[in-house]
């Protein structure tokens, strides 16, 4: 049995909250989007036959999502195919008419006017073979709309008809995705567009397995060129890494980061801080034990902690495991202390 054991108490550890320097700026919420979304429609009207996908599945490029009842378009091929047959008919008539036509009129039984006339039928002939031939090939084209198939991999997003509905040329379909790339967006004020532009960096918060987190920077950073006249916003793109897309999903929430220069601030590791509805506190070492102190929290900054903005003085020890510091008879094991990081020039 160990000694803490023996007296009752539990250890928790405790480290010394000093003003670090960290990268200033502002945080702003953004939301993960595909960079490739398709809304998939109809290109031939007609009854859903099958909706053979639903919202999460795995689609493969030429994949059959769905199909349209082909009847009609199966008997405008059929129509097309005997035009075809009729053209080619008649042209092998109109051939052989003038055949004849000019061997007779080379033994000098028929006039030269004949001979015109019976050319004059050849070539009409022929521009009906070729008439009949594109109207098969769009019929044909027509059926191929009624197989909607998948054009690129991805995941679908969501449906937007049922086996049975009327599928109408431009109805939405499904909605697609490809899971690379993916962006984040988000809505900057204009009133803070300098300083957007003017930022260091931009990062976006990764969440990590382990519950921590860290900043990572985009592949390409795109801004949308007009503001949005109602919440006087611009659009900025942020294309991320290969690596985001394991932890992102469409549609979630992210954290953007627009890094200025280095400031001091007070940080305390995000593990230490304590989460109750609507209070933000830590556990303070107070004597013997610990005490539940209010703070109010700024901007995050990664694997260096998060900002105290109020609630905490330099020098106080901070408990690193705020649901154990709770416990009766806990206490501060040694004392660790958070070491200030030099700024670039000061290390000069």
């Amino acid at each position: 049995m160990s000694i803490a054991a023996a007296q009752g108490s539990i250890q928790v550890p405790a480290v010394q909250v000093q003003a670090r320097s960290v990268a200033t700026g502002f945080e702003l919420d953004g939301v993960i989007q595909p960079v490739k979304q398709s809304t998939i429609s109809a290109q031939a009207g007609g009854r859903i036959a099958t909706l053979v996908v639903k919202a999460g599945d795995k689609v493969r490029v030429g994949q059959v999502l769905a199909t349209i009842d082909d009847r009609e378009a199966q008997t405008g091929v059929q129509r097309s195919q005997a035009q075809v047959a009729q053209a080619q008919a008649e042209l092998r008539n109109a051939q052989a008419n003038f055949d004849r036509t000019r061997d007779l009129q080379a033994k000098g039984f028929v006039s030269a006017a004949a001979l015109d006339t019976a050319e004059s039928q050849l070539k009409g002939a022929q521009a009906g073979r070729d008439q009949a031939g594109a109207g098969a090939r769009q019929s044909a084209l027509a059926q191929g709309f009624t197989r909607v198939t998948a054009p690129y991999d991805g995941w679908v997003l969501q449906t937007h008809a049922e086996a049975g509905d009327l599928a109408v040329p431009g109805k939405p379909l499904l909605t697609l995705y490809a899971p690379l790339p993916i962006r984040a967006v988000v809505q900057v004020p204009v009133s803070r567009s300098g300083v957007a532009h003017a930022a260091g960096a931009v990062e976006v918060l990764l969440p990590g397995g382990d519950g921590g987190a860290r900043w990572i920077r985009p592949v390409s950073v795109a801004t949308v060129p007009t503001a949005d006249p109602v919440s006087q916003t611009i659009e900025w793109r942020l294309e991320l890494p290969a690596e985001a897309a394991k932890t992102f999903l469409p549609g979630q929430q992210v954290r953007v980061r627009f890094a200025g220069s280095q400031a001091t601030r007070m940080v305390v590791p995000a593990a230490a801080v304590l989460r109750r509805g609507e209070l933000t506190a830590v556990y303070v070492v107070s004597g013997k034990g610990f005490a539940l102190k209010a703070v109010r929290l700024g901007a995050e900054h990664g694997a260096d902690g998060v900002e105290v903005v109020a609630g905490l003085a330099d020098g106080d020890r901070v408990a690193l495991d705020p649901v154990r510091a709770g416990l009766a008879g806990a206490q501060a094991a040694a004392a660790a202390t958070v070491a200030p990081v030099v700024p670039p020039a000061a290390a000069k």
